[in-house]
């Protein structure tokens, strides 16, 4: 399986953004793309829907940019917007592990399938929220991230708090043998301030990671998003690590 595992050091910092414009960028450069998010709640929450403005929900952004249908993106859709362990037990559900990984795999599967001579797609799978969140009480996401075997991209805010929230979210994917390629920073403003400049700097520093950084970016449109992504070395990140 060829792709990237998007996670974040919180929900609500930019993951989806980021996922969005890497599937943006990279159909926008001809690559077969395909996108996966196991589980999206609040689609039902008010104040969820709000927040969103003119934003579509999770699985439908990813699906417009990766040519899906918003339901093949994400298995587990749910209303409220709750922890995803709560939110399949609300609907009197169970979020299986093995039924999740099939999923993925099939999707990443799917687009060789309908088009003919298609080169090897890649896959964007999208947390939720950070990579302790439990899908189930005995599964999280980062559980679900080490059975994938995907390498790790972690999308975290610039600002105040970012640099012990970000260095917690190294250490949990390292400690589980997850491959983390880099950390990107978003939305990064255009006059960065000495604190959001002094975090970038730290985190990759301390860390011992690359990080990168992602524009603000203001409508949910494809050709912004791609523009957006582009500017990210999403061909190194796919590449093979080097042998020693």
């Amino acid at each position: 399986m060829r792709g990237l595992f998007v996670t974040a050091t919180d929900t609500g910092v930019g993951k989806t953004v980021l996922s969005a414009a890497l599937l943006a960028a990279m159909a926008a450069a001809g690559e077969p793309v395909r996108a996966f998010k196991p589980v999206v709640t609040g689609l039902d929450d008010e104040q969820e829907i709000a927040a969103r403005g003119d934003w579509p929900a999770d699985h439908e952004l990813l699906a417009a940019c990766a040519g899906m249908a918003p339901e093949e993106v994400s298995p587990h859709r749910y209303g409220p917007a709750v922890s995803p362990h709560l939110a399949a037990a609300l609907a009197g559900e169970s979020i299986e592990p093995r039924a999740l990984l099939a999923a993925a795999a099939e999707t990443a599967a799917s687009a060789a399938a309908t088009i003919a001579g298609a080169r090897q797609q890649t896959l964007i799978v999208e947390g939720v929220g950070g990579l302790l969140v439990p899908l189930r009480e005995d599964y999280s996401i980062c559980d679900f991230a080490v059975g994938l075997g995907l390498p790790v991209l972690i999308a975290a805010r610039p600002g105040l708090g970012t640099i012990n929230h970000t260095l917690l979210t190294l250490r949990v994917a390292r400690d589980a043998g997850l491959e983390v390629r880099a950390v990107v920073l978003t939305p990064w403003p255009r006059e960065p301030t000495v604190l959001e400049r002094s975090n970038r700097d730290t985190v990759a520093r301390v860390g011992e990671i690359e990080v990168h950084t992602l524009p603000e970016v203001s409508r949910p449109q494809s050709s912004e998003l791609a523009l957006a992504g582009g500017e990210l070395p999403w061909r190194d990140w796919l590449a093979e690590p080097a042998r020693a």
